[in-house]
């Protein structure tokens, strides 16, 4: 214990000098209950088995749990085999099996999943540590063996128990003491919401036992996790994008529901501006067809996310579960491998789907790192028009080379698309250093990453700029004529001498994109691109026909310069990067010459909406 105290004084005192936080906010341990008390109170089970008597969806998803608990104690125990720099993959499905053994114990009392959780944890805490040089892997480790060891608390023999505590002092709480492993102190990024959110469920279970330690951990977090949380502000919209949403955020709240739940009070952090809004960027980020916005490092389909049922309970609005009601139709098993599933329990049990109804706006617009507008023609017609559009700055975290690009979506089809990130392992088996963010890091070297493969522009064949940043400026969510525009002048300052984007949904039928730029004092080649899963056939100079799924989509240019529409190869030309079978870039190239002036307007058109457009190009002023 003595070791421990003198811990918490040299960490505080870092704390302090590196000015986490000017006033210190503490915890109170006295008000804490005996096991369990993270995230689920001895005897409120009942209220889930109430939910689960009175509603189908809830009981489905209780029986895929328990079907899912069934299969992981067919698997063999985990082992420690680390891949690359990462154990991540053993740390997330620590989680995912403590998780899901310990809400089937708890729910159904039998023996059978209490001793595969048990065997698990003894065998993860023989592990010779949880791989601190990568903290995440740590971090999560550390808040499955908390979950395990504080909700089977009262099963556990003694001799489990002081093998399982001290697991989670010395491999999870102790290393994140350690200056070599606890930079994400200072990260504004999922790091800081991950690794804080593990570090804290390790203290609470473990509170009684090292309550200096556990004081220590649980303060520095509630301190630190601002960090991350400000940069929601003001609308939302998560500068890492959809996929980093779904773990920065999911481990944000459980970090909130954990502390909310232990101390009654989540010390007000989740009244930052834009944290509680984020769940409705989380919602707009998903078109028609159900796949996401995925800019940036980020996967390429959506999917159920069980920190939206806290959201919508912490905001009494059931429309932001419009997404995942749909995700919730059909086989329930395609969850089975989400390791947070079982808070959708806890969370949700008092919200029912039929109270659901469809969101009031069809458009959303957030600023901050990230700024995007995002709108749609209709929630509930699985042929609506989609338009997701994007500024920004390639130097946010897991940021990619794709300021003003978009992506579109219309008759079921994902016309305009993104590749998204591709696997990190299979990039740094091959030596690239890939999360530097210089202009001359090896990151923008890979194919998906930088701007030749985006939805925007590529001047005279060089990237855009890394520190070179753009917000939304105008916008309108009319139904008419629903608009954003971006000064993109910064992200090309050393190519053009000015650039502005805008993109729009007209009478919610067709999409127009528009460009208006300007040379600098040099011979400029210009080339728009635009990346499709579908079949493409250049119908004319400036048209083409674009067919996938039995649909069409008609593109159209208008522009005062000559415009010859053409299709380039997305197949790599490197050992590195991924293949990208199916997909093609359309698009054109401009030469302007010195100073000149240029506008491009390109109309995405549905079919049935080839004779509704309007010819004549407005300037993008004029949209205002």
């Amino acid at each position: 214990m003595k070791i421990f105290f003198l811990l918490t004084i040299v960490v505080s005192g870092l704390i302090t000098i590196h000015g986490i936080a000017q006033d210190q906010k503490e915890v109170d341990l006295k008000t804490l209950t005996e096991h369990p008390r993270i995230l689920l109170l001895k005897g409120e089970e009942e209220t889930i088995r109430r939910a689960i008597s009175e509603n189908p969806v809830w009981s489905k998803m209780h029986e895929a749990i328990l079907r899912e608990s069934e299969n992981i104690i067919a698997l063999p125990v985990l082992e420690r085999i680390q891949i690359g720099r990462r154990l991540l993959d053993k740390s997330r499905e620590c989680i995912r099996r403590i998780f899901f053994l310990s809400y089937a114990s708890r729910m159904t009392g039998e023996e059978k999943y209490f001793k595969r959780a048990e065997k698990e944890m003894l065998t993860i805490s023989s592990f010779s540590d949880w791989n601190p040089t990568h903290f995440l892997d740590v971090a999560e480790m550390t808040l499955g063996m908390a979950i395990g060891y504080d909700w089977l608390f009262d099963k556990l023999s003694d001799e489990s128990k002081v093998i399982i505590s001290d697991a989670i002092v010395k491999k999870g709480l102790v290393p994140s003491l350690n200056i070599k492993y606890n930079g994400w102190l200072q990260a504004t990024h999922n790091w800081n919401q991950v690794c804080n959110a593990g570090m804290a469920y390790g203290a609470l279970a473990i509170s009684s036992e090292y309550p200096d330690m556990a004081k220590l951990i649980l303060d520095r977090a509630i301190n630190t996790i601002p960090l991350p949380m400000e940069d929601y502000k003001p609308d939302g919209a998560y500068p890492e994008g959809y996929t980093y949403w779904g773990y920065g955020t999911s481990f944000n709240v459980m970090f909130l529901s954990a502390i909310e739940k232990a101390f009654s009070t989540d010390f007000d952090l989740s009244q930052i501006p834009g944290f509680l809004e984020t769940a409705a960027f989380r919602e707009h980020m998903v078109g028609a067809t159900g796949l996401p916005f995925n800019w940036g490092d980020c996967g390429p389909a959506g999917s159920l996310n069980p920190s939206m049922f806290w959201f919508a309970k912490k905001n009494s609005d059931p429309s932001l579960l419009w997404v995942e009601k749909n995700y919730l139709q059909g086989d329930f098993s395609k969850f089975k491998n989400d390791r947070l599933l079982p808070a959708i329990m806890i969370w949700g049990k008092e919200i029912s789907l039929d109270q659901v109804d469809e969101p009031d706006t069809r458009f959303w617009i957030g600023q901050g790192p990230n700024p995007v507008c995002l709108m749609r023609s209709s929630w509930s017609d699985p042929n609506a028009v989609y338009l997701g559009f994007k500024a920004g700055s390639a130097s946010v975290n897991h940021g990619h080379m794709d300021i003003g690009s978009f992506v579109m979506e219309s008759d079921g089809v994902r016309w305009a698309a993104d590749f998204g990130m591709q696997d990190y392992e299979s990039l740094e088996s091959k030596g690239i250093r890939l999360f530097g963010r210089t202009q001359d890091a090896q990151r923008w070297s890979v194919f998906r990453l930088n701007n030749f493969v985006h939805n925007t522009l590529t001047v005279n064949n060089q990237l855009q700029l890394v520190n070179g940043s753009a917000r939304i400026d105008h916008y309108s969510g009319k139904p008419d004529f629903s608009f954003a525009t971006s000064d993109l002048t910064r992200v090309y300052e050393n190519q053009l001498a000015a650039l502005k984007r805008g993109v729009a949904l007209v009478d919610g039928k067709y999409v127009v994109v528009q460009d208006e730029l300007t040379a600098r004092d040099t011979t400029t080649v210009v080339r728009w691109t635009m990346l499709t899963p579908a079949d493409v056939t250049i119908t004319g100079r400036n048209t083409a026909t674009l067919k996938k799924d039995g649909k069409e989509l008609f593109l159209r240019v208008a522009s005062p310069s000559k415009v010859n529409l053409k299709t380039w190869s997305t197949q790599p030309t490197t050992d590195y990067d991924a293949p990208n079978p199916g997909t093609t870039l359309l698009g054109f190239e401009v030469k302007l010459a010195p100073g000149k002036s240029a506008v491009f307007q390109v109309m995405l058109l549905p079919q049935g909406t080839e004779k509704d457009t309007k010819t004549k190009i407005q300037t993008l002023e004029s949209w205002r």
